[in-house]
């Protein structure tokens, strides 16, 4: 079996699993943000008094953190009495930052586990040899009764990344170039195991971008091996016991992609789908792109590595007049991490706007959103149109060093040139 099919025989009772099966497996952890007051709502409507168990779920204020209006206010409220009535132990309010990040800070994210979230980037924690995977609000309240949820095994493809990256080509450049080939229906209700060496090289922040996206191509879930930097990390914040899965020699998979990151070079999923991926080079050799915001942050590209590098492009230099650079740490971790190195520092000399860890624009409810025919460059996931504001806004997708390349030019530029 591979190792997603192992935690789910584990944590269904049984000894193994095959692919197209229906299961029903315990939740190790259950998480719930601030768009999903639904879930309350459903709970209560069907019968429920007390979540199952509260060391084991949590709600996560990051969509709307701090609250832009009254409605949005007036989840939070109702939420955190939900929360302070049911004594959860884990509640991560507007100073936290994002899910997907704080709840591996906090320990609760590990090997071998399934966490369920009302967020579908909840793939992200396959860089932990986790199954994370998203549901809506209904299937949420029956595991905050029960503590358990049905799956259906998912067919499992490879996606093997070999070699090292060169100058200037980032996690996300690579994610973006796998996007570009399988496209955004190629692994629907799939789950996605990243192998080779690539992945086996990468730190905690690289196989999060990459695990992050893999719900871009329509997977039910995503799986990396962990590594010793997984290993280290998680020794250091887990709270609970924890038994790492692995996949069988010799296991087969429904399909497997190869993707030699030797030849690869800086990517943009140009407007308006994260499928339309083309090297940036190719992009601006046809005319330059004239853009009016840059935006390092979220859950795929607001990591401390992030803001790091955008720091270092930008030190001693200052983004042109009338444009504007926002930069959202992914959680206060974070954010307490750049300042005391220096890097929030480094970029508000150069003209950026810095905002409370969490979603901020990146779902375009505030912090950021933008107006008809702007233009904005992205460490973000999604470029729909509307996503980030205005449905005549374009996005365009790229890595947090070429976002930072671009604004400090005016213009979508090769971060190769400033490194």
């Amino acid at each position: 079996m591979h190792a997603i099919e192992k935690i789910l025989a584990k944590n269904s009772g049984r000894t193994e699993v095959k692919t197209g099966e229906i299961v029903t497996a315990k939740v190790d952890f259950a998480e719930i943000n601030d768009l999903y007051l639904q879930t309350v709502y459903s709970f209560y409507e069907m019968g429920g008094e007390k979540v199952w168990d509260n060391t084991r779920c949590a709600f996560v204020f990051d969509h709307y953190a701090p609250t832009p209006d009254i409605k949005s206010a007036a989840n939070h409220k109702e939420m955190r009495e939900f929360a302070r009535k049911n004594g959860l132990k884990f509640h991560f309010d507007t100073n936290c930052g994002v899910c997907h990040q704080v709840m591996p800070e906090a320990g609760v994210i590990y090997p071998g586990m399934i966490v369920v979230a009302t967020d579908s980037h909840t793939t992200t924690h396959g860089a932990f040899g986790a199954m994370g995977t998203g549901c809506g609000a209904t299937d949420m309240a029956t595991i905050l009764m029960t503590g358990e949820l049905w799956f259906r095994v998912p067919e499992i493809i490879e996606v093997r990344l070999e070699g090292s990256a060169p100058k200037g080509v980032f996690p996300k450049d690579v994610i973006l170039a796998v996007l570009g080939k399988i496209r955004a229906d190629g692994a629907v209700y799939k789950a996605i195991d990243f192998t080779g060496s690539y992945v086996e090289s990468l730190n905690v922040a690289g196989r999060m971008c990459i695990c992050n996206m893999a719900v871009e191509m329509g997977a039910k879930t995503a799986y990396m091996q962990p590594n010793q930097d997984v290993i280290d990390y998680v020794q250091k914040r887990a709270v609970r016991p924890y038994q790492i899965q692995t996949t069988d020699p010799g296991y087969c998979y429904a399909e497997s992609y190869v993707f030699d990151v030797t030849k690869l070079e800086p990517e943009l999923a140009c407007p308006s789908s994260v499928e339309n991926v083309h090297t940036l080079q190719s992009v601006i050799a046809q005319e330059p792109v004239k853009i009016n915001q840059g935006y390092i942050g979220s859950c795929t590209g607001g990591r401390e590595e992030d803001i790091a590098v955008a720091a270092k492009i930008l030190k001693g230099r200052h983004i042109p007049e009338y444009t504007r650079l926002i930069v959202v740490p992914a959680s206060r971790e974070v954010m307490l991490a750049c300042m005391e190195k220096g890097y929030i520092q480094d970029l508000m000399a150069a003209g950026a706007t810095i905002t409370t860890p969490g979603c901020g624009a990146c779902l375009g409810a505030h912090e950021g959103v933008l107006a008809p025919d702007e233009v904005c460059i992205t460490s973000t996931n999604r470029n729909f149109p509307g996503r980030m504001g205005s449905t005549q806004a374009q996005i365009y997708l790229a890595s947090p060093a070429t976002v930072a390349a671009s604004i400090a030019n005016g213009c979508i530029t090769d971060p190769r040139e400033y490194l």
